[in-house]
């Protein structure tokens, strides 16, 4: 029996599929600093790792996350909670390395994946890397009563078989779509004993990346979703509510997809207006310089027909020889000066127009 995704792509999930694609394109045409693209890169990372695992418990706060992926050193922290937050990152990285070296999705990529996750917390009793032998649960967390109890262990390998299977062969699916089933998909099966959660968010965020839909490493997919926790929870159980139609989840995946893209959009067109403004202050600013300098050759110029570029330099200060010759050359050009006679015993004219 193999893995069949149900759902139905409503005008809401059309929507917000179409206005994705718009984003998409415009991070590929929008030509701004590199620099900008790196500090959001390390902003996203930053974020998507700290609400990620700040889900799954860790009592981190943003700025503390911030500093322990920074190097620092913090004081009164769970050892647990630094530990989950650095393997998070190094996750992450160890995705960004697993790109273009396969095509496609392995069950031991995300056995490697989920072991660098849990490796070294919560007593290491998640058996990194290994799919659970025992039945687990998914609890609620502040109710602790179980919501949902996963299929047997001895169906696990099946399971993930055949759901790794489809997502290598789901060719005829927005990948966008096919991410959003692959997250249900992994906590439904639930193969190990922790580290589900983050696992499938990770494997989604893969799925974004190898299938051109990385939009430049911008976004960070946890944040919606820990800012209202229980609606992601919801979301979640609706498909086992609605018979495993994954319509409600996929609708709620989508949206949380496009109001990242739109936070983006809305941060690059604001960079774009502030380097408009700055290469406008720098045309100005160049303009003016340009009229100071042309005026001052022209004065000394007048004092002295027969002066050199070496003198002219000096006498200027600030410039070299070869920023002389190009406004010797430009107001040669523009007709305000005339050069009489060899560069060595021959002077300058300055020309009626000119000056």
């Amino acid at each position: 029996m193999s893995f069949k995704p149900k759902f139905t792509i409503t005008s809401k999930i059309n929507k917000g599929l179409v206005e994705i694609e718009r984003v998409r394109g415009f991070l590929d045409a929008i030509k701004l600093k590199d620099e900008w693209f790196t500090d959001i890169q390390k902003e996203a990372l930053i974020l998507e790792t700290h609400y990620s695992t700040h889900i799954e418990g860790t009592e981190l706060n943003l700025e503390q996350a911030r500093n322990i992926i920074e190097g620092k050193y913090i004081k009164g922290i769970r050892l647990d909670d630094r530990k989950e937050l650095l393997n998070y990152k190094e996750a992450m990285n160890f995705i960004s390395g697993y790109l273009g070296k396969e095509n496609y999705v392995t069950e031991a990529f995300i056995q490697r994946l989920h072991k660098i996750l849990v490796k070294g917390v919560r007593g290491n009793q998640a058996s990194p890397g290994n799919y659970r032998k025992v039945q687990n649960y998914v609890v609620n967390s502040l109710t602790r009563q179980v919501i949902y109890t996963p299929p047997l262990p001895s169906k696990v390998s099946d399971l993930m078989r055949e759901f790794i299977d489809w997502v290598n062969k789901a060719e005829d699916i927005s990948p966008i779509l096919v991410a959003g089933i692959s997250q249900f998909q992994f906590v439904h099966i639930h193969p190990f004993l922790d580290g589900n959660g983050r696992t499938a968010r990770l494997l989604s965020t893969l799925i974004l990346y190898k299938t051109g839909y990385d939009f430049k490493r911008l976004f960070t997919i946890s944040e919606y979703y820990d800012k209202n926790r229980p609606a992601y929870y919801q979301a979640i159980q609706s498909v086992r509510n609605n018979n495993m139609d994954m319509t409600l989840w996929l609708s709620y995946f989508v949206e949380g997809l496009r109001s990242q893209m739109k936070e983006i959009k809305e941060k690059g067109e604001q960079l774009i207006k502030q380097e408009v403004a700055s290469q406008k202050t720098t045309q100005k600013t160049t303009q003016k310089t340009t009229q100071k300098t042309t005026q001052k050759i022209l004065v000394l110029i007048k004092e002295n027909s027969e002066i050199t570029r070496k003198e002219l330099a000096k006498r200027i200060g600030n410039i070299t020889e070869d920023g002389v010759k190009y406004h010797l050359t430009r107001l040669i050009k523009l007709g305000k000066i005339k050069r009489v006679g060899p560069d060595k015993g021959g002077h300058w004219e300055i020309r009626s127009k000119g000056y």
